[in-house]
């Protein structure tokens, strides 16, 4: 498909398909550890992996900087001319060059500060022996979780979406097994789903890496004629995207110290599952962009605004009925969430509905605010994207988080994200009319 010139509906549902899978099934990995865990070590298995969550954001988060910063300018360049193969593979380049020194000094973090790292993000006595036991197999392949993500984008914006979908398809149902046979049957307990999802990961990355044997691949290893000024241009361009997964981290370390402040335990573990719900929101969110993202960038570096707006209208009707399905499920089933990913406790049962459904309501608009940073970026709006990553991922949510607990009881915690999703869309609906209104105007003038 020629993403200048093809018809618009069965393009984007095409991309979207592949962008799905792909990130659906990035989520399984934590959803099944989180399940397997939760069965076989009760609530404190599924505490111990909410203290670990951290962790997993700043390591996809770092791929996601180099994948989508990269392949947003590489395609956005293609767009522009026909000429630009060997320019745009540069970015490519640039950008698998930033994605190993980023992997080699999370990898140095990883192994040699895990005890402080996992301190700093809410383990305590009790929790800290079952979170290292769970890293302890990931320390291996740190790398390996970077490259997934930065390679899944370059294959979207190198006409190859269905090999990622493949790739993390691959992986995830190895995942699926091997977290059963390593936590029930060889008997490893969590030590046993890190190693399942460590081998899941590198087995999506063999699986890409085929790509380059392709008949599609355009994709080539060239000297950065300015290397340093492609860098700060991938890592301006790819930070919003960066920091949602960051700033997830950054929320989860604030949840933890707030809720075992506040809750306790109980509470936590029922946040763990949160945590796994609001990773299968934000794959969705995720789906919508990366679909989106090589058909916005390559019809915007031809200056085709029309088409933009065509692309603009099914992603955010795809954006409203998956925050509509996922709140309904928040709100009208809570312990069926429970009851997948532990075996609970009646404590636990009682507490879940309400907590559930209180931070569930944010999940309706979740989509819409995760998918503005993919099309400010794509068009070129870098602070707009900014504005909406750091507002509701660190500052308003943050201060939310600290503030609500203290004011208006502890409960009130479960409100900070909703709140914040409610204020961050308000920004982002006058900001997409805006720029939305310029393209056009830009193109009936041309």
């Amino acid at each position: 498909m020629d993403l200048l010139t093809s018809k618009i509906k069965p393009m984007y549902f095409k991309y979207l398909a592949a962008a799905f899978g792909s990130a659906l099934i990035s989520s399984i990995y934590g959803a099944v550890d989180m399940a397997m865990v939760g069965q076989y070590q009760g609530p404190e298995g599924t505490a111990a992996l909410a203290v670990v969550a951290p962790v997993w954001n700043i390591i996809y988060s770092l791929g996601l900087l180099m994948g989508i910063g990269g392949s947003v300018l590489f395609t956005t360049l293609r767009g522009e001319s026909e000429q630009n193969q060997k320019k745009s593979n540069e970015y490519f380049t640039a950008a698998v060059i930033g994605a190993a020194a980023l992997a080699a000094l999370t990898w140095l973090a990883v192994v040699f500060f895990d005890v402080e790292l996992l301190r700093l993000f809410g383990a305590e006595e009790m929790l800290l022996p079952l979170a290292r036991s769970y890293l302890l197999p990931v320390k291996f392949v740190v790398p390996s979780f970077l490259f997934t993500q930065l390679m899944s984008a370059f294959l979207r914006n190198d006409g190859n979406p269905a090999l990622a979908t493949k790739a993390v398809l691959f992986g995830g149902i190895f995942n699926v097994f091997g977290d059963y046979f390593f936590v029930f049957v060889l008997e490893m307990g969590i030590m046993g789903a890190g190693l399942a999802t460590a081998m899941g990961s590198v087995f999506s990355l063999l699986v890409m890496l085929t790509h380059f044997r392709s008949k599609k691949n355009t994709l080539r290893i060239v000297k950065p004629v300015r290397l340093f000024f492609i860098l700060k241009s991938i890592c301006i361009t790819g930070f919003s995207t960066f920091f949602i997964d960051v700033a997830m981290g950054i929320l989860t370390m604030l949840f933890n110290r707030q809720i075992l402040k506040y809750l306790g335990t109980d509470a936590l573990a029922v946040y763990g599952i949160i945590i796994n719900i609001s990773t299968f929101v934000q794959c969705c969110a995720y789906s919508i962009g990366q679909a989106s993202q090589p058909m916005l960038s390559a019809n915007f570096g031809a200056g085709k605004g029309k088409r933009i707006v065509q692309i603009l209208k099914y992603a955010l009707g795809t954006a409203a009925v998956f925050g509509v399905v996922w709140t309904a499920l928040a709100v009208f089933v809570p312990n069926f969430f429970v009851r997948i990913f532990m075996t609970p406790t009646e404590e636990i049962l009682a507490i879940a509905p309400g907590i559930i459904c209180s931070y569930g309501i944010s999940f309706l608009l979740l989509p819409l605010n995760i998918f503005s940073t993919y099309y400010f970026q794509t068009l070129m709006k870098p602070m707009a994207s900014f504005i909406v990553s750091v507002a509701r991922g660190a500052v308003v949510s943050g201060m939310l988080i600290c503030i609500l607990p203290a004011v208006a009881g502890a409960d009130a915690v479960w409100l900070a994200m909703p709140v914040t999703e409610l204020l961050v869309a308000v920004y982002v609906a006058l900001k997409m009319v805006r720029y939305t209104k310029d393209l056009t105007l830009g193109e009936m003038m041309e």
